[in-house]
């Protein structure tokens, strides 16, 4: 039995997104996931989960505490291997590539503990993050000019512009560990930006922040959904919010997907209602 309300004592609208769409059949599936099965021991995290996120969308991912929507992620970024099943992206399987490759095709993630190198600036932290796109050459890179000078002055203009677009500029030069929680947050959406993802992965990023902090995310989450269209996977406890920016909920319960649908539909959903009241 969950601590968080169930879906239906959320459906009050805050008015941040007013464009929530119908799906459209045409849509392209840029990530499917296809009978996933996760063990540990003889512990189940995962039995045959199945859904798709498709272009242009934002899907949320919920469910009661230990439903494994974490794992869920996991398993997409490759830091856990499921036993069985499969992760097509873009229609090609990812599954048995490592982290960093799959990150290099274009998966992006932040993480319920923010995850930062706490020594260094805001600035240094987004410029680290652009690791995934420099494919360093050795004689130009020594010598730094030409082409690896322009790639330079390129990378730092992508990263001015995502401080720019999350509003951080007055702490561009200051060390992250000293900032406040939520704009340690804000860093942390900065460095997934920076690998310019297509698609993006939010593991419960309002957690811990107070009612304005949470606002603020969640405009620039949706401001990034549609102003860069990257398509976005969230797993998030607030279920106001999930109903309001939400095109398609995915819910899971005990590691099983029991619903896939609209936000109006899964509001009224007998299925949801029993897996966060219990019977």
């Amino acid at each position: 039995m969950s601590s968080h309300p169930p879906p239906t004592e959320a459906c009050g609208s805050s008015g941040l997104r007013k464009d929530n769409r119908p799906m459209e059949n045409n849509r392209k599936a840029v990530l499917e996931l296809s009978q996933l099965t996760l063990s540990f021991g003889g512990l189940k995290a995962l039995t045959e989960v199945s859904f798709s996120l498709f272009e242009r969308e934002l899907l949320a991912v919920i469910g009661p505490n230990g439903a494994g929507k974490t794992s869920v992620l996991n398993c997409i970024t490759g830091y856990y291997h499921p036993q069985e099943g499969d992760i097509l992206y873009d229609g090609r399987s990812i599954i048995r590539l490592p982290v960093h490759r799959r990150a290099a095709l274009g998966l992006a993630r932040t993480f319920q503990n923010v995850a930062l190198f706490d020594g260094l600036t805001t600035l240094e932290n987004i410029i680290a993050a652009r690791h995934i796109q420099l494919k360093p050459n050795p004689l130009t890179g020594a010598l730094y000019f030409g082409p690896e000078l322009k790639k330079e002055i390129s990378h730092r203009r992508v990263v001015e512009d995502i401080i720019d677009f999350l509003e951080i500029q007055s702490i561009r030069k200051k060390v992250v560990g000293n900032l406040p929680y939520g704009q340690r947050k804000r860093v942390e959406l900065g460095r997934a930006l920076a690998m310019e993802p297509k698609v993006l992965l939010l593991d419960e990023p309002m957690a811990g922040m107070n009612p304005e902090e949470k606002e603020d995310m969640a405009r620039f989450i949706i401001d990034v959904f549609e102003e860069k269209e990257i398509s976005i996977v969230l797993v998030e406890h607030d279920m106001e919010l999930v109903m309001d920016i939400s095109d398609r909920i995915v819910v899971l319960d005990w590691g099983r997907v029991i619903a896939d649908g609209p936000p109006q539909e899964i509001a009224v959903d007998p299925k949801v209602i029993r897996a966060y009241l219990g019977d």
